[in-house]
């Protein structure tokens, strides 16, 4: 998003005329807004129909879903569009149709004795309506996957996909228009001039996934009018293979994890902090482990095309500096190659690199994997202390080590002999701290991200009011008023 970016009111991606999705997406708030006011709180049949017909609903599209997002990116992995960006969805949404029920009830608080029978509860009520401007990597997964807990909480809500992924963008709209009423949910698509509009509605709350430089502009935007935010902004997640942890397995999972969706994902390994004495060990298992399981990788159906040709260049440019810099540059793939056509490009670790890269900086999104010695543990935490706190910290290592690197680093979320798995799980809530983003979606934490946690009090038989009244003629008990 580009503040000023009204001036260009036709985007040359997706060739919609973003001055009238702006009318759209008013409209829509609009008939939205009408809507939950004659209907705040659903009961939990209307909740969990609306997240069977979620769920349903991505059932029913499967096939032109992995249509979509072979179209946009050029080559994307079939089995990787079905389980993330379909079934994932679907299970959130399966997930939640199951524990709504308990996540609706009241949570009872204590009461001080001087006020009787009385009682107190927290109940969850709808918010409103929700606004998600979601991200081009996962199209499907963060565009609906959100609207689980939105719906689940009994809102209504409008998704902007992103002018990226225009192919997956349009399914989305016209999968939505087939399943709910645009009263209920409704999509407006559109470039840079209608996601600053859509930052600057009156929403309820608003979601929004992306970078920190863009995830700043949407906040601003919002606090003018006070819109409570979620914001998911990545960061550079790093992997810490604790002294003798580099083994075949622990090398095979963390390259694995990066070539999830080729390095285009927010909770993608960045970076690995390896112990001096085992870093020629995990290079040549990376390279052993790329021969043996996908040695032709950048030329396959499982290698995910960079998302356009300008993020492929920034890529290449990436390692270009590298290269400039004196970096050692190694590729397990042997003969990989860019192909500009399907922009595919292979894994390339770039071992001990130059502090000053902009790859040390800059989150990669790509298949670009720095390799980063250290000579005791203590470094490794330093280093990563040392850099804002990332969406995810991956470690590998005897659990009470890796425990205790846990314990002394900051992150969004954490994984113990494995990467990116706490992102994955309907049932623990998913987000960031700092710059890498604020608010909880997924299971209950995104029921409550979306609820308005309102404290009720019901007075019952006994205890005595007055004292807190004037006139004050003696002391009266003591009363926390807030």
């Amino acid at each position: 998003m580009a503040t000023g970016a009204f001036h260009a009111m036709m985007d040359p991606s997706s060739g919609i005329d973003d001055q009238a999705a702006i009318v759209r997406l008013k409209r829509a708030l609009a008939a939205q807004k009408t809507a939950f006011a004659r209907d705040r709180y659903p009961d939990l049949a209307a909740r969990q129909t609306n997240l069977a017909a979620l769920a349903a609903m991505m059932t029913r599209h499967a096939d032109a879903i992995v249509a979509a997002l072979s179209a946009d990116f050029g080559c994307h992995p079939a089995m990787l569009s079905l389980m993330v960006e379909v079934h994932g969805v679907a299970a959130r949404a399966e997930h939640a149709m199951r524990q709504v029920a308990d996540y609706m009830k009241p949570s009872p608080r204590a009461v001080p004795e001087v006020f009787g029978t009385a009682t107190a509860e927290v109940r969850y009520q709808p918010k409103g309506v929700i606004g998600n401007i979601a991200p081009w990597n996962f199209p499907f997964d963060i565009a609906l996957g959100p609207l689980v807990d939105m719906l689940a909480a009994g809102n209504r809500a409008i998704i902007k996909p992103s002018e990226f992924t225009p192919a997956c963008s349009q399914l989305i709209a016209d999968m939505v228009a087939d399943t709910f009423a645009p009263d209920l949910v409704s999509v407006v698509q559109g470039g840079p001039a209608v996601a600053q509009a859509f930052s600057e509605q009156p929403w309820d709350h608003l979601l929004f996934t992306g970078s920190f430089a863009v995830g700043r502009q949407v906040m601003t935007a919002a606090a003018r009018n006070l819109v409570p935010l979620t914001l998911e902004l990545g960061g550079k997640c790093p992997v810490v293979l604790t002294p003798g942890s580099v083994t075949r397995s622990t090398v095979g999972d963390v390259i694995g994890t990066k070539l999830i969706k080729n390095g285009q994902m927010c909770i993608a390994v960045d970076y690995v902090l390896v112990a001096r004495d085992e870093l020629a060990a995990f290079v040549s298992g990376a390279t052993e482990h790329v021969r043996a399981t996908t040695p032709d990788y950048s030329r396959s159906p499982d290698c995910t095309g960079i998302v356009s040709s300008r993020h492929l260049d920034r890529l290449t440019g990436l390692l270009a500096e590298a290269h400039a810099a004196g970096a050692t540059l190694v590729q397990p793939e042997a003969g990989g190659t860019v192909d500009k056509d399907t922009r595919r490009m292979p894994l390339t670790l770039v071992v001990d690199p130059p502090p000053g890269l902009r790859m040390m900086s800059e989150e990669i999104f790509g298949p670009i994997l720095p390799v980063i010695p250290y000579d005791d543990l203590d470094e490794a935490i330093a280093f990563i202390n040392t850099r804002e706190p990332p969406l995810g910290v991956y470690v590998f290592g005897d659990n009470a080590i890796a425990n205790a690197v846990i314990d002394r680093t900051t992150s969004g979320g954490a994984t113990i002999n494995c990467c990116a798995v706490h992102g994955a799980l309907p049932s623990m809530g998913f987000g960031g701290i700092g710059p890498s983003g604020m608010g909880r979606h997924h299971g209950i934490e995104g029921f409550r991200e979306f609820s308005n946690a309102r404290g009720v009090f019901v007075r019952g038989k006994g205890g005595d009011m007055t004292g807190i009244f004037p006139p004050y003629v003696q002391p009266g008990p003591a009363i926390e008023l807030g």
